[in-house]
């Protein structure tokens, strides 16, 4: 399930705001103690291993797989094939990136990995989690390349209803790189693979599951800063369906790969409590500032499937919704069942297994999961991790949380630098416990941001406000409630 907010840079010059923007991410980067570049000896490492992959005896470069994924990207962790079934069902065959054919435990791109946990991501400034020479060349499901990767060969009844799951190491091939936008136009123009027609299909099907067993993934859009010159402009980039389709694909291996795991009681599994009715209180009112109509009768699953990102309110409104994500985390086990293992956005039990180029914990849960189709023992070195990883991971997810919103701040600070003392319309959605200073959320643009004010905030209550501050050089951006 998606949960990180991209901010992607559209366009840019080498003006005043450009520069800024540059230098900003340069000062949170220093800041949060992150760097792209690697040590000499874990690039060496992972030249080496580039050379020398270890090839599965099972070749299945037979499967005419595919790839979606954003424009120019090259860490390709999946490729898919689908089909129907002679009996009305579907047959999903999903490729993963098999980083442990390459890293070894202990080697220095694995110690590497651990310390890092995860690739971070924000505008267009990645952190990568492995070596360019493995994620975006040699482990990466480049088309026309044999690949080592873990093959998962999912079958669904007519109703979309999983009825078997195996996973097993293989070589494949991918025959086509799609960006979104070219994988929807085929769709669209009645030219696409069999594979994306199938897709099509079972996408939708996969939604209504998802509503009917009470499970909401949340559809975040991307934000895309357009830098010209001395001009920020912040927008939502519009979510095509095929996006969401592509999605379902990765929660139903994520779902089988948690139902493996359980069975055998060993593995890794993501989990989230249930919702803190706080925040529940606190999105009403954010819908209410950005004009979004939520009936109070309306269960918050229904609610999100009823948002449409590609308008600006509703997309800004599933991303103030990522609020309900907080508590996520993940627990490991090997030989009893976690008391409570469910991810309660989406009413199930739930793996991280289709991002191992970019998340260090799909690796592990992978290899659990090929042991247990195998009939194998789960190797020593996951096991031995398994305890300690769930920390490891969440270090790496408040480090990916921080610099996420830190790139947004300065973004959001880029964007209204130039309207400081204008009067904004917006709503109250939080207030600390001296009364002075809370949350407000501006609809025009959709902004989140601290205000203060001589007297009690009024908690819930549709105000003015001014803009007092926004400095790009801090990230930093202040409102100030007009009495």
């Amino acid at each position: 399930m998606p949960s990180n907010r991209v901010v992607r840079v559209r366009s840019s010059d080498d003006g005043v705001a450009a520069t800024r923007l540059r230098a900003g991410i340069d000062r949170i980067r220093e800041e949060l103690g992150v760097t792209e570049a690697f040590p000499a000896e874990v690039e060496e490492a992972a030249a080496r291993a580039a050379a020398a992959p270890r090839l599965p005896d099972l070749d299945r470069t037979d499967l005419p797989l595919l790839t979606i994924d954003p424009e120019g990207a090259r860490d390709l962790d999946q490729a898919l094939h689908l089909e129907r079934s002679d009996d009305g069902g579907f047959v999903v065959h999903y490729a993963i990136a098999d980083v442990a054919a390459f890293v070894t435990p202990g080697d220095p791109v694995d110690v590497e990995a651990h310390r890092r946990g995860e690739t971070l991501y924000a505008a267009d400034a990645k952190v990568p989690l492995h070596p360019r020479a493995l994620s975006e060349d040699a482990a990466s499901l480049l088309p026309g390349q044999v690949r080592p990767a873990l093959l998962w060969t999912i079958t669904l009844n007519a109703e979309g209803e999983r009825t078997d799951v195996v996973v097993e190491r293989a070589r494949v091939r991918s025959t086509a790189q799609l960006s979104y936008e070219q994988a929807q136009a085929a769709i669209d123009d009645d030219s696409a693979a069999d594979s994306l027609r199938v897709l099509a299909e079972l996408g939708p099907i996969r939604l209504a599951r998802e509503a009917a067993r009470g499970g909401v993934s949340l559809p975040l859009p991307e934000q895309e800063v357009d830098v010209d010159g001395e001009t920020w402009h912040l927008e939502f980039r519009r979510q095509l369906p095929v996006e969401e389709w592509n999605a379902q694909l990765s929660l139903l291996t994520g779902f089988a790969a948690a139902a493996l795991m359980v069975y055998g009681r060993v593995g890794l599994l993501r989990t989230l409590p249930p919702p803190d009715p706080r925040d529940v209180q606190r999105l009403h009112r954010t819908a209410r500032a950005l004009g979004v109509e939520w009936p109070a009768e309306q269960l918050y699953p229904d609610f999100v499937r009823s948002l449409d990102p590609s308008l600006p309110a509703h997309a800004a409104m599933v991303v103030a919704c990522t609020r309900l994500l907080r508590g996520s985390g993940y627990v490991g086990f090997d030989g009893e069942v976690p008391a409570d293992p469910q991810h309660a956005a989406l009413a199930s039990e739930y793996a991280h297994v289709t991002a191992p180029l970019r998340r260090l914990g799909d690796r592990y849960a992978g290899e659990v999961c090929v042991a247990l189709c195998a009939g194998e023992d789960v190797p020593a070195w996951v096991l031995a991790e398994l305890h300690e990883l769930p920390r490891t991971l969440q270090r790496s997810g408040q480090l990916a949380g921080r610099y996420e919103r830190a790139v947004l701040d300065l973004v959001e600070a880029g964007v209204l630098a130039g309207r400081v003392g204008e009067e904004m319309a917006g709503v109250v959605v939080s207030v600390d416990d001296e009364g002075h200073r809370g949350t407000v959320v501006v609809a025009d643009p959709a902004v989140e941001a601290t205000v203060t004010a001589a007297g009690e905030l009024p908690l819930g209550a549709d105000v003015r406000v001014r803009l007092e501050s926004a400095d790009v050089a801090t990230g930093s951006v202040g409102f100030a409630l007009v009495e």
